[in-house]
């Protein structure tokens, strides 16, 4: 009788995370479009999660939206948000959305586990994160060397922020059993978790990273928002944000990824050629939470991780297999197959 209770209990749990993932995704609809992220165009609609809209690594999704990329592919994108990566995975995989922005990691991870995924533009070259530390444990914890005994933020358990916080443990000699990771997404989560003690350092994007500064809240440790940051970290390019999406949607919707992918790319090359300023100006002005020069601050930071054409950087998905290995059995043991986690065939035929 024990074990029936339990079991009811189980999946009342299941039923009521289903749930609530249904209706942070709704609110995060609403959210969205009060932001200008709703689609207000014609045509087709497709919805798109983000693994966090006003996080400067997903900002061509905004930014796309904005410049009425969307439209003029004659599409309708409703972007929805929420707090980690690993949750815009798991609104894709459910088929709640058709397509999510977050890491490209997230296609391997899902590959091993039975599920077809692939990335179609790739936003990024470098991880766009920086691994920060609060001034109380600056003074021990200079390295990730260490890691050992700390708690350490991280946006989800899961989450790419988990995925290289494990990856750099144990390229420093610390097993991933010897520290602590603690989901406490971003933004005002992640400072006040820092302030209040309840994490000694962790892993996160701007803006967060410039309030954490300019709050004198935090120090940095490791900063891989650049090309070189990625390789002196890692090892290599580090493609990140993405938009991916099932394999199957894909293939059977061709025409509607093109116009996608032929929006991003059009993103990605304005950004190459206009300022932090000019970027920040064309985002929601809540983005900047009351202090424009420093959002700007923190895009003009994060540029440098950013295509301008969408194309899967060369030798980026060996070295995010690479990292993955390192520390997930499941991918250590695994034949993944990288010419299924990615596809250039969009982005070579935007004109």
């Amino acid at each position: 009788m024990r074990k029936t209770a339990r079991h009811a209990s189980l999946a009342a749990a299941g039923l009521l995370a289903l749930s609530s993932l249904t209706a942070c995704a709704n609110d995060a609809a609403g959210s969205a479009a009060g932001s200008g992220g709703g689609g207000g165009g014609k045509g087709e609609t497709v919805k798109i999660m983000v693994g966090g809209l006003d996080k400067v690594i997903y900002m061509p999704a905004m930014l796309t939206q904005r410049l009425g990329y969307f439209q003029d592919e004659g599409l309708n994108v409703q972007l929805m948000t929420e707090p980690a990566g690993v949750q815009a995975e798991t609104a894709l995989v459910a088929g709640q959305v058709q397509g999510a922005v977050g890491f490209y990691d997230h296609t391997l991870d899902l590959q091993v586990k039975g599920k077809s995924v692939e990335s179609v533009v790739q936003f990024s070259r470098a991880p766009g994160e920086v691994e920060v530390v609060s001034d109380k444990a600056a003074g021990d914890l200079t390295s990730p060397k260490d890691f050992k005994g700390r708690k350490l933020g991280v946006t989800g358990l899961g989450s790419s922020t988990d995925f290289l916080t494990k990856y750099l443990a144990v390229k420093n000699g610390v097993d991933v059993s010897q520290f602590t990771p603690v989901a406490v997404g971003a933004g005002p989560t992640f400072i006040a978790a820092l302030r209040q003690g309840s994490i000694d350092g962790g892993m996160t994007t701007d803006p967060t990273v410039a309030t954490i500064l300019d709050k004198k809240a935090g120090r940095i440790l490791l900063d891989m928002r650049t090309p070189e940051g990625s390789q002196q970290a890692l090892g290599g390019p580090y493609p990140s944000s993405s938009l991916y999406m099932q394999t199957d949607w894909v293939n059977g919707h061709k025409d509607t990824v093109q116009k996608l992918v032929n929006a991003f790319v059009k993103t990605l090359k304005w950004m190459s050629i206009h300022s932090a300023d000019e970027i920040a100006a064309k985002m929601p002005a809540d983005y900047a939470q009351g202090d424009k020069a420093l959002y700007t601050r923190s895009i003009k930071s994060t540029l440098p991780m950013f295509t301008d054409d969408g194309v899967m950087p060369q030798d980026g998905p060996e070295t995010v297999e690479k990292v993955l290995k390192a520390f997930n059995p499941n991918i250590k043991n695994a034949n993944v197959d990288l010419s299924k986690t990615y596809t250039t065939e969009f982005v070579k035929a935007v004109k």
